[in-house]
């Protein structure tokens, strides 16, 4: 789908989906504990469905209650997973796949995991690792999805690189405190995204499960543990306020709404970047008021726990006063795309100046940025950014593959239409 988007200027409130990273956390935890959990304030972007499939696929019983635009999931949990299906198609979620790959331990049955576009290659070395480490049968298409994988994850100590995705790191804290015997994940090297561990145990300990962290430098794991059924309702998500948060420094007017001021999630870090850069913010409530800074302060935004900022980021950055610099965001190449190379040949496309380099972006102010044709990638982030862009422009924006925003954030363009934005498709 290509659509246009014309220049205008945003004013009104936008309530803030909720975190995609908490929802799928909470689905998988509520999917493993017996009894039925309610989980209240979900919205079934693309990566949300895919993993509430793949739970049913495992035998999980999920009924969905629409609640205005919102849906209350009720799940009804087991421990033993018997397969409905065990063709695992993970689309092109790669928390979906990456937390569900050692779900294999729970059945006795070959599990083939799959999925679409750039997902299908995505890397899993470290699990590969783990399987030649415990003798684990498994194949794929060298080295790319699908995944045919029998057996089962044992107790003991699991040794993972910490500059690596922690959805590696999440996948074995789901499965490793119900089997027999006592376990240790151990990191080598210093554990990036730090923040989404962080969301892990916090969801698990809602749930029933105790996990010990020793500083992120390894993880001591009790076996024979119970996931307990509960409720919880998901909180809005930092990384999609953030698109509106820098549409606010861009020259807009809108209150955030639904966000939890003391939130752990890592991409609130977006509000000590703008702060940094010279701009202010104050709570009332759950809503989030953004203070307009004509003049923003370059700064250099260390990517490391917050890679997923780095799209809206650029945007932001293009209107420095000076040079910016994003740095140890190397993993940004393997997302949904290579996000470094699709944020900053798109930004040059519509006159901006982001030099690409190794591990990051170099990013040089522009006066003015132009219309013209540009590109999702097929990568949700890179259309919100693009769009948000384009409030700050003279002319058009053509922007194709725009459906990517379904992936997480289905009624972006509708919010952006009800604050005033023009789109047509």
């Amino acid at each position: 789908m290509e659509i246009i988007i014309k220049p205008s200027k945003l004013k009104g409130e936008v309530n803030i989906p909720p975190s995609k990273s908490l929802s799928h956390r909470a689905i998988i935890a509520a999917s493993l504990s017996n009894g039925i959990s309610e989980i209240e304030n979900i919205i079934l972007s693309d990566d949300i469905k895919a993993t509430i499939e793949a739970m049913k696929n495992f035998g999980v019983e999920i009924n969905k209650e629409k609640i205005e635009n919102r849906y209350k999931l009720a799940i009804k949990g087991k421990d033993k997973f018997e397969l409905n299906n065990n063709v695992i198609n993970c689309n092109e979620s790669g928390s979906t796949l990456r937390f569900l790959i050692p779900f294999f331990s729970l059945v006795n049955d070959e599990v083939i995991f799959t999925g679409e576009n750039k997902l299908i290659e995505r890397p899993l070395e470290t699990y590969y690792k783990i399987f030649d480490e415990n003798r684990i049968e498994y194949s794929n298409d060298f080295g790319k999805l699908p995944l045919k994988i029998s057996g089962s994850l044992k107790s003991g100590i699991y040794e993972v690189d910490g500059d690596i995705s922690s959805q590696f790191i999440t996948g074995l804290m789901f499965i490793l405190p119900i089997l027999d015997g006592d376990s240790e994940i151990v990191i080598n090297k210093e554990l990036e995204s730090k923040s989404y561990i962080d969301l892990t145990l916090n969801i698990l300990k809602r749930f029933g499960i105790i996990i010990k962290n020793n500083n992120y430098k390894n993880f001591i794991i009790k076996g024979n543990q119970k996931y307990i059924s509960n409720n919880y309702k998901v909180e809005g998500d930092y990384s999609q306020a953030s698109f509106w948060i820098v549409s606010n420094l861009l020259g807009n007017n809108i209150i955030i709404k639904d966000l939890n001021e003391y939130s752990i999630q890592g991409d609130k870090v977006i509000l000590k970047i703008i702060k940094k850069m010279g701009a202010d913010y104050k709570f009332e409530g759950n809503n989030l008021i953004v203070l307009n800074k004509n003049n923003l302060k370059n700064i250099e935004i260390d990517a490391k726990d917050c890679p997923d900022l780095v799209p809206i980021l650029s945007v932001l950055a293009s209107f420095a006063d000076g040079k910016c610099r994003i740095y140890n965001a190397k993993r940004l190449r393997f997302k949904e795309s290579d996000r470094l190379k699709a944020i900053s040949s798109q930004i040059n496309l519509l006159g901006g100046k982001i030099i690409e380099v190794d591990d990051g972006l170099e990013i040089y102010p522009v006066k003015d940025l132009i219309g013209g044709n540009v590109e999702s990638w097929n990568d949700h982030r890179i259309a919100m950014a693009l769009t948000i862009i384009s409030t700050k422009i003279k002319d058009n924006i053509y922007l194709s593959n725009a459906e990517a925003i379904n992936k997480s954030y289905p009624e972006f363009y509708n919010d952006f239409k009800k604050l005033g934005g023009k789109i047509y498709v």
